[in-house]
């Protein structure tokens, strides 16, 4: 697959996912003052400390992590690590006074070269600091596959977890990327399933709910 439609079809996802919420006639208006966003911390093996960054849309009802480096393969080549990669973000959000917010939605995407017989999955959770409410998602993928991926976690808004009002509270996002090798052969092939594109970098948007806080 050529490089430039790889970029163009990334392109063209990443504008569509900046679209208004699903929903949107029971998520209040986005609050008029911009939401900032920090890292707090960054661990896993498929983003070192300075490998993943994060930007805020200018309606703020959405959020993105750009990734430099995450990708899981198996076979030929690969070492018994290679097979899972994870990355932990702690992000400290800054939610103008007044205001609350959930996660509604998150694409994600990446690369996948999955040889016959191998599978792969994609999987995320999130929760907020001290809270034990933990939302779980996982996307299976199966060989043979030579193409971008994209997965969406989605939530009902009776379901969302909002952030505790008049409190900050560190949002958490653990993922994983992993590879199974499964029948096909180790000796001869190598299968791979990456976030990432064309520049070497995936950019995953959050797109967020908000409600006013009760007075």
């Amino acid at each position: 697959m050529s490089r430039a439609l790889i970029a163009g079809g990334a392109t063209a996802a990443i504008v569509a996912s900046l679209l208004a919420v699903q929903n949107a006639a029971a998520v209040s208006i986005a609050p008029p003052d911009k939401i900032t966003i920090d890292v707090a911390t960054v661990n896993g093996s498929g983003c070192r400390p300075g490998s993943a960054a994060t930007s805020v849309s200018e309606d703020n009802t959405a959020f993105t992590v750009t990734y430099s480096e995450y990708l899981a393969k198996v076979g030929r080549g690969a070492t018994a690590t290679d097979m899972r990669k994870n990355c932990q973000l702690s992000l400290v959000v800054h939610v103008p006074q007044g205001f609350t917010y959930a996660i509604a939605s998150v694409d994600y995407r990446g690369y996948a070269n999955l040889m016959t017989g191998a599978t792969a999955t994609q999987k995320a959770s999130y929760y907020f600091q001290g809270s034990p409410d933990t939302a779980s998602r996982s996307h299976p993928f199966r060989g043979p596959l030579d193409d971008n991926w994209q997965a969406t976690d989605s939530t009902e808004w009776g379901q969302m977890v909002w952030a505790p009002c008049g409190v900050k509270r560190n949002f958490n996002i653990n993922t994983e990327v992993r590879v199974n090798i499964g029948t096909s052969d180790p000796r001869t092939t190598t299968s791979f399933m990456t976030m990432d594109s064309t520049d070497g970098e995936i950019n995953t948007i959050y797109r967020l709910a908000w409600k006013e806080c009760d007075a």
